[in-house]
């Protein structure tokens, strides 16, 4: 056989006796082989003097060595220990004869004459022969279809392990004793390939997870981060011992490269990632040391790890684990560094940093319940420009996500809108986060209908003030009682102060729109929410005048927020509020004058009368007024008028309009049983005050009793404003309605027993529902003047119908531009609507093509 030959039936082996080695005798030059000579060393050592001799000598060391080394054709042996070493004894580690040794050393010794005609030959090189006679043969065919690579890694190692020793076994202990010098470098040589053939013979994916998978494990145990709780782990030491004689075998049989390595930092960042998230999540204490703590873990528990794992990734055993007890000498120098030290530290705090960014949003919600440790967090972590981008971005998409929706109520997103501007300016001072991440709550917020309302009655609100109110937020109450005007006041120039000696230029990730201000202020930042001040200041005379009208106070804060915003707004914008204001104290002084020089506390005939107190307004600073007129008692009537003397008497030119439906009584009822005192409305107190001079006299047996035709025809009163008073006494137990006669209503002189016990007499329903009822607004609303001045446009829109027939919408609203006095005010949208309302009520209907009819 050639050694092309040879060669390929190494690598393509016959169906039958595919490992035979080179024949053992040739006839040539009747030359005695190996088994007949009595010295073998006198043979190989034996000079021949031409080729064919040298050739056959070679022939037969390549075949007794190559018999010798061959592997038989069946599975490893199971695991290999010291009680079963002896299972590898004859069949897999055979007795080396005197002749095998003489061949060994004619072919891989380089003294060698066989050795050294055949150099750089590599179909001569015995090395090569035997790798492929284990890697191409009994590796592919035996070993590798046995393995079992879908279990854990522990078994794939052992099987390796296993395998590594078995072919390492004869080369160790006959072939490199021989090669002399060359023996360090043929080992390295085999063992580079058997890594090779080891490495890229397995699926790498399934041993890239497997690997995965133990190192995960065993770090997690390590690091106290795995949430199993199983009372039979093992402790730390056991499994640091573990781990080592598992990373050692790996590095045995050759996978203890850049491979594992890398895999090994995955598995870190990863486990690093959940410890953080495990033992940090929701930890938003006021102080925080959580920083502080997660240096000291990184420090002390996870760079621990690494450097032990490295360690023994560095480390040389000097013999195998299965010959003798590991006796290894480990390379201290890791490469780990304390810059190494500080750079996982720093991954650590920018992970922890990431995960406050995440629960940024349910930061911000729960702000006022110790969340401010987050912040402190945050600080840490938003130090660059790419990390305050990625906090913007996340948060700005979990307020579309969360917030900024249709359903949430505004005062929750005003509510969230101010946690949002203190947590910010704890988190960056300078206020760039926060003009970044507040544009769009701001622009959602003008879109809103209610914002300027509530903003407004907010600002008005009492901060001690329990139940303040559906529209009204405690928060914004509670920061105008801490605003200053300096405080709030914007300062446009401030950039142009060049006396300003700590002038700071705006920060390098500042928008083109960042507007520096020296203070975040909550009030500031809300009243600045339009645009437009009109709006504001509208909405603001509007509740400023409910206020004035309905309390009787020194309005401290009225004038506080007034100044406020004349100092934002300026005073031409806010002159008709500042009139609102000085009316209401100037009454107190004119109300004073006019009671003492009438002497309004006594009538002509010395006998009390009830006090009565006017606010004088001046109605053309005044938001339209609720004007409704009825009939007073005659004792008030009379008092009025004397009241109306003496203020043309003091002011000559200025005459007294009343407006009856402004006012409020302080009512005192004494019934037979009880006595009630209430603060009503006026027509509500001159409802009550009709029962008082009934037709029946009032006598025990027969209550006073009105029907509420009556009451509108005795008080001049709307239908509507008499149901209202009678609703109001039917809830307070003075008024009952008839169990026979609709409309018709009695006085209560004597509560049944049980409203005595319980307050649940026949009207207790009526009872709850005016007590929760708002007090009648004693400004009218844009909504009642629109409904009235569509009143009157109605007639033309009837007399257009009736005699011109049906119309569409469109040439409704031309007709009225034309033919109404001063033109129709209104667009497409508001006579729509006034017009559907028309259609339910009956009044109209609406025909094909959209066009509408007077419905007959």
């Amino acid at each position: 056989m050639t050694a092309y030959d040879r060669i390929f039936a190494a690598v393509f082996p016959p169906p039958s006796e595919s490992s035979l080695p080179t024949p053992k005798a040739t006839p040539l030059l009747g030359a005695g082989g190996f088994e007949d000579s009595a010295d073998a060393h006198m043979i190989i050592d034996w000079d021949p003097q031409d080729s064919a001799t040298e050739q056959i000598q070679w022939e037969r060391a390549w075949h007794t060595a190559t018999t010798f080394l061959s592997l038989p054709n069946e599975e490893l042996p199971p695991a290999h220990g010291e009680s079963n070493r002896h299972r590898l004894h004859g069949k897999w580690w055979k007795p080396c004869t005197p002749e095998v040794s003489s061949a060994i050393k004619y072919l891989v010794s380089p003294d060698a004459r066989g050795l050294q005609l055949r150099r750089n030959q590599q179909e001569f090189d015995l090395m090569h022969w035997y790798f492929e006679e284990v890697g191409l043969r009994h590796y592919v065919h035996f070993a590798l279809k046995e393995g079992d690579f879908a279990h854990a890694i522990p078994n794939v190692v052992k099987y390796l392990e296993r395998a590594y020793i078995v072919y390492l076994h004869n080369l160790q202990d006959y072939v490199y004793p021989l090669c002399q010098n060359r023996a360090e470098e043929q080992r390295r040589l085999f063992m580079s390939k058997l890594t090779g053939l080891f490495t890229y013979s397995l699926p790498q994916r399934r041993v890239n997870d497997l690997l995965r998978e133990f190192l995960s494990e065993r770090a997690e145990i390590i690091l106290e981060a795995s949430s199993k709780s199983d009372p039979a782990a093992e402790d730390e030491e056991c499994v640091d011992q573990h781990t080592r004689k598992a990373l050692w075998r790996l590095q045995d049989i050759g996978w203890g490269d850049a491979r594992i390595r890398r895999i090994f930092a995955e598995v870190m960042s990863e486990l690093l990632s959940k410890y953080i998230k495990r033992s940090y999540t929701g930890q938003w204490q006021l102080h925080s040391d959580v920083s502080a703590k997660l240096r000291h873990w990184v420090e002390n528990r996870f760079a621990r790890t690494i450097v032990e794992v490295l360690a023994v990734l560095n480390t040389s055993p000097t013999k195998h684990p299965t010959h003798q007890k590991e006796s290894t000498i480990i390379d201290k120098n890791n490469e780990i560094t304390l810059a190494d030290l500080s750079t996982w530290q720093e991954i650590a705090i920018n992970r922890l940093g990431a995960l406050r960014t995440e629960e940024l949003f349910d930061i911000v919600v729960q702000w006022d319940n110790d969340s401010k440790g987050a912040i402190e967090d945050l600080k840490n972590y938003v130090t660059t420009t790419a990390a305050r981008t990625h906090l913007t971005d996340s948060f700005s998409d979990a307020l579309g996500r969360r917030l900024l929706q249709p359903g949430a109520a505004t005062t929750e997103i005003l509510r969230f809108y101010i946690s949002a501007i203190r947590a910010f300016a704890v988190l960056d001072p300078k206020g760039v986060l926060l003009d970044r991440v507040a544009r769009p709550i701001r622009r959602y917020l003008r879109d809103r209908d209610d914002t300027v309302a509530i903003v407004v009655a907010s600002l008005l609100a009492d901060a001690k003030d329990p139940s303040p109110g559906t529209d009204v937020l405690q928060e914004i109450a509670t920061e105008m009682e801490k605003s200053t005007i300096s405080g709030a006041q914007d300062d446009d120039d401030g950039d142009l102060d060049f006396d300003d000696m700590e002038w700071m230029p705006d920060p390098v990730d500042a928008g083109p729109e960042y507007k520096k201000s020296k203070l975040l202020d909550v009030v500031g930042s809300l009243i600045s929410l339009l645009e437009s001040k009109e709006i504001f200041v509208k909405e603001f005379q509007q509740v400023l005048g409910e206020r004035l009208l309905k309390q009787d106070k020194d309005f401290e804060k009225e004038i506080r927020v007034l100044e406020l915003l004349k100092a934002r707004f300026g005073e031409a914008s806010l002159q008709a509020c500042e009139v609102m204001l000085r009316d209401i104290l100037d009454s107190r002084r004119v109300d004073a004058v006019i009671r003492n020089e009438e002497n309004l506390t006594m009538s002509v005939t010395g006998e009390p009368l009830a006090a009565v107190h006017a606010r004088i307004l001046s109605h053309l600073f005044w938001p339209s007024l609720h004007s409704e007129s009825f009939a007073l008692p005659p004792e008030i009537s009379a008092i009025q008028a004397r009241y109306e003397q003496g203020f043309e008497t003091l002011k000559q030119s200025r005459k007294l309009t009343w407006l009856h439906a402004l006012g409020q009584v302080t009512v005192h009822l004494e019934l037979e049983d009880r006595t009630l005192t209430e603060v009503v409305q006026t027509w509500q107190a001159s409802v009550i005050y009709a029962f008082q001079n009934g037709d029946n006299g009032g006598s025990g047996s027969h209550p006073v009793s009105k029907t509420v035709a009556q009451l509108t025809t005795e008080l001049s009163m709307s239908d509507a404003l008499v149901r209202n008073g009678l609703t109001f006494w039917v809830g307070k137990l003075v008024l009952r309605p008839s169990a026979t006669r609709p409309d018709t209503y009695h006085v209560l002189e004597t509560l049944p027993a049980s409203a005595h016990k319980n307050q649940q007499g026949p009207s207790s329903s009526s009872s709850r529902t005016a007590a929760a009822a708002p007090p009648a607004p004693a400004l009218r609303s844009d909504e009642d003047i629109v409904r009235e001045k569509m009143e009157v446009f109605w007639q033309f829109v009837v007399g257009m119908l009736t005699n011109q027939g049906q119309m569409p919408l469109t040439r409704i609203v031309m007709m009225l531009k034309v033919v109404v006095p001063g033109g129709f005010p209104f667009g497409n949208e508001e006579l729509k609507s006034f017009l559907e309302e028309r259609v339910k009520e009956g009044k109209l209907e609406v025909v094909s093509g959209g066009c509408y009819k007077i419905k007959a």
